[in-house]
């Protein structure tokens, strides 16, 4: 996967090759093709369950590694790498996925009044109280809330927890009407009071006043009496699920840890796929292109048809400077994803990065056709923005840039490209049209921020 990591700034995600960022708290958000695809298969059926539309509900990775996940209005679920990190089974993450989905069908995100920013996030894991500050941990995910006047916050807090009881019900009836079960919800409410307990809190009197959460051992109780009456119960997990699960979190691994610590948990006498995918990675990130383009090609082996398996060679190719050779695993894993477009976007780089200009009409029609699809891809909008201004198409490299400008918030620089596509393009086509929405787009930002000094 180009494992791509994007710069928060407004709604918009900043790619570089991979991974992206969110709106919700100007956090970095991770991006990568198989493991949104797996996310997606994940949360369909709790989805549908919930009677939203699949099509309109995201989920999106973010890339911070404390044990959270939360809603921030809108129909999408972040979900924090540390979680999926801590996680042992794709039932687990369902779990907390289900339960995100009750926070947004009850609205919850929106329906709390006088709320900063921050606390319109809903945490999984337990907040605990002033009691407990001295066992706050960022490394476990447990936030620390100071308990101000207990008069001010009582009714807050229990506001809160009327709203955690609520998600709480939803997500299981969401498990329960897609056939999953609960088993997978309680063991991560498990670990979640297994951190508390490992960092030195304990449930006391009146802690139950202080937190916004219900406390994890009430929790577990009365999930657990709802869930072992559920037929699902006993349900054996769905294997291939957890198989690409397993896969997906040595991959995140590797992509995230300090490299020590990948091959302390995955050593080289462990020859599995999610080991030599997490090894890979760690490799790469070391600049190892030998080790790591020896990890990849064991795994193709395995399957030389595997669309990711064949993407993190080409881009393990592409950025040790090899991007002709790059060109056949990309376009094959491209052809393999119908055209998925965080695929697409590397293979349009390397197409480009051979400098070779009998590759630009196909880096051309690659690369629009990946944001047609997904027009929040700065990366990709740069790497169509180089094509027009070596084939001399001004206009519309002006307009790709305003794209990718305004999608990583630099609303100032958006405002001017649009202004010079408009210049240069047909008077009401389609692309002068949409370079008058980012012109409009850019000046009401531009507005909103001068306000706000």
């Amino acid at each position: 996967m180009p494992l791509m990591r994007f710069a928060a700034a407004l709604i918009s995600v900043l790619a570089l090759l991979g991974w992206s960022a969110t709106p919700a708290a100007a956090q970095s958000i991770l991006r990568d093709a198989e493991t949104e695809a797996l996310l997606h298969d994940m949360a369909e059926p709790l989805i549908a369950a919930s009677g939203l539309e699949p099509e309109n509900v995201d989920i999106v990775l973010v890339n911070d590694m404390s044990v959270n996940a939360f809603v921030a209005g809108g129909q999408a679920v972040y979900v924090n790498a540390g979680l999926i990190n801590e996680a042992d089974t794709a039932e687990e993450v369902q779990g907390v996925i289900a339960h995100e989905l009750g926070h947004v069908t009850g609205g919850h995100a929106v329906l709390r009044p006088g709320a900063s920013a921050a606390s319109n996030i809903s945490i999984l894991s337990l907040l605990l109280g002033a009691a407990a500050a001295a066992a706050g941990s960022a490394e476990a995910g447990l936030g620390v809330m100071m308990a101000g006047q207990q008069a001010a916050m009582g009714k807050f807090l229990a506001y809160t927890r009327s709203q955690e009881a609520s998600a709480d019900a939803a997500g299981a009836e969401y498990l329960s009407q897609a056939g999953i079960s609960g088993r997978g919800s309680i063991e991560f409410f498990k670990k979640l009071q297994n951190l508390e307990f490992r960092h030195g809190y304990r449930p006391q009197e009146g802690d139950e006043f202080f937190s916004t959460h219900p406390l994890t051992g009430d929790r577990i109780q009365t999930l657990q009496d709802t869930y072992q009456k559920d037929p699902a119960w006993d349900k054996p997990a769905d294997a291939a699920m957890q198989k690409r699960f397993v896969r997906m979190k040595a991959k995140l691994f590797g992509y995230l840890a300090e490299p020590r610590l990948v091959f302390r948990e995955y050593p080289t006498t462990v020859n599995t796929v999610p080991a030599r995918y997490a090894r890979a990675y760690a490799y790469h990130r070391e600049n190892q292109f030998e080790k790591a383009s020896a990890e990849v090609a064991a795994l193709v082996e395995t399957d030389p048809d595997d669309p990711y398996f064949l993407e993190m060679q080409g881009q393990i190719l592409l950025e040790s400077g090899q991007p002709k050779k790059a060109l056949e695993p990309l376009r094959k894993a491209t052809q393999e994803t119908g055209n998925q477009p965080l695929i697409a976007t590397l293979f349009g780089h390397a197409l480009i990065a051979t400098e070779d200009r009998a590759n630009h009409d196909e880096a051309r029609r690659v690369l629009k056709a990946a944001v047609v699809r997904d027009r929040e891809n700065p990366f990709a909008w740069y790497q169509l923005g180089v094509i027009y201004a070596q084939d001399n198409d001004m206009p519309r490299a002006y307009l790709a840039s305003a794209e990718q400008q305004a999608l990583s918030g630099r609303m100032a620089e958006a405002l001017r490209s649009a202004q010079a596509a408009e210049a240069g393009l047909p008077e009401y086509s389609a692309d002068w049209l949409r370079a008058q929405d980012i012109e409009m787009q850019a000046r009401a930002e531009l507005e909103r921020r001068a306000e706000r000094r």
